[in-house]
């Protein structure tokens, strides 16, 4: 069982938002499954990640050391994600390769810095492996 039942991140327009999301999550085989003015919701045959406009109306914020990590398939998968991320306007964070400091062995890894300042993670090898 997961944990978790979705994970949300702020933006200040769902249009924005996806114009780079739409890209970077089809790049995971992902699609937006839902979406409206308010949010829009991505994931494989369920909604597990949504970027949303701030429901009480004030400037959406972000959090200094706070990401989110998508689980890849393939190390390619995780290449596939950076280049679509930098392509739709995202900021690399840390390029594609091996993570030999992280606690699981055999990780790949890549960082990005989403156009409103998130930062995300594509890995293939992490701890849902």
């Amino acid at each position: 069982m997961n944990i978790l039942d979705h994970i949300s991140l702020g933006v200040p327009a769902i249009d924005a938002a996806r114009r780079f999301y739409d890209p970077v999550m089809a790049s995971l085989g992902l699609s937006c499954l839902a979406a409206n003015g308010a949010f829009a919701a991505y994931g494989k045959d369920a909604v597990q990640f949504l970027v949303m406009v701030p429901a009480d109306g004030d400037d959406f914020t972000r959090g200094n050391g706070t990401h989110v990590a998508f689980q890849a398939e393939t190390p390619a998968n995780v290449d596939h994600f950076h280049a679509a991320s930098l392509k739709a306007g995202g900021m690399c964070a840390g390029k594609p390769g091996p993570r030999p400091d992280y606690p699981a062995a055999d990780v790949y890894a890549g960082f990005v810095i989403d156009p409103f300042g998130h930062k995300l993670e594509a890995i293939h090898n992490g701890f849902a492996a």
